[in-house]
């Protein structure tokens, strides 16, 4: 009796892997907040400081929402701080297509906290890591988060993002964005294809388009949890040391993430573009 039921148990196997698999896909935009200025003097701000665009600040928001005013994005997230939510508001007034999107605050999306770093110069905060016998960005100020614990609100984050995809395109009842199963990474655009972040330049558009405004240090952890976690693909040009640098202000990510139906703890991510800063060419100093 046993031996027939594993015996069973076998020959479910090979059925299951021949069916056809649906995919979602999503693009996901993120932008880093305006200057503010503290930027400008290179102080911490972390969670404590929730200090305004500078004029530099809104100006740099302005070009960003120019540059993805062709961009039909379906939801839009900011960090619930001032200088995010300023950008993102900034953005979104620019774009052509997404007039009616709300911009939903998350803290989630928060910058890192530096705890009793914050408001000091930057300086500071690699002297205190010095004194402590480490370096930056590893070094934990008194009070503030651990690498570790901004990753798992980045994951959490996304987790939540990608099942809210799910639930979304379920109860959808216009034409299902599936992609083949077996579809190559090659079909994706390289780096710096698409002059305007336009998603039209994919092969398969996707279930939807998202905006996310965070932080620098956030953004890294983030970038670097899809990397090293997650398996993301990096275009050719581009190295793993780049890609885990601090984003300029209003430096654009993307990314294209394919999901299997019912299933978002293995998703398929591939990166177009990282910290792209084409829009403040014309921004002076």
């Amino acid at each position: 009796g046993g031996r027939g039921e594993t015996g069973r148990g076998r020959t479910t196997t090979p059925v299951l892997s021949f069916q056809l698999i649906a995919m979602r896909r999503l693009v996901l935009t993120l932008v880093r907040h305006g200057e503010t200025r503290y930027n400008k003097e290179k102080m911490l701000q972390g969670q404590g400081v929730d200090e305004p665009l500078s004029e530099t600040g809104f100006k740099q928001a302005d070009a960003a929402g120019r540059f993805l005013s062709n961009m039909r994005f379906t939801h839009v997230f900011s960090s619930d701080l001032i200088r995010a939510k300023q950008t993102a508001a900034t953005i979104l007034g620019k774009n052509r297509h997404s007039g009616g999107v709300e911009i939903h605050l998350d803290r989630r999306l928060r910058e890192r906290s530096y705890g009793a770093a914050e408001g000091k110069p930057l300086s500071e905060l690699k002297v205190m890591a010095k004194a402590s016998g480490e370096q930056c960005p590893s070094y934990t100020p008194r009070g503030g988060e651990t690498l570790e614990q901004v990753k798992a609100r980045a994951k959490d984050f996304f987790e939540y993002l990608c099942q809210l995809i799910m639930e979304e395109e379920g109860r959808e009842d216009g034409v299902p964005c599936y992609s083949c199963a077996g579809a190559s990474e090659t079909s994706l655009p390289p780096v710096n294809s698409c002059d305007s972040l336009d998603t039209n330049c994919l092969d398969v558009a996707p279930c939807a388009n998202v905006l996310l405004v965070s932080h620098g240090a956030y953004m890294r952890t983030w970038i670097s949890y899809f990397v090293k976690e997650l398996q993301c693909s990096l275009p050719g040009d581009l190295q793993k040391a780049q890609g885990l640098s601090v984003s300029p202000n209003t430096g654009i990510t993307q990314f294209v993430v394919s999901l299997k139906t019912g299933e978002i703890t293995e998703p398929e991510i591939h990166c177009i573009c990282i910290h792209r800063q084409d829009h403040l060419v014309d921004l002076t100093p």
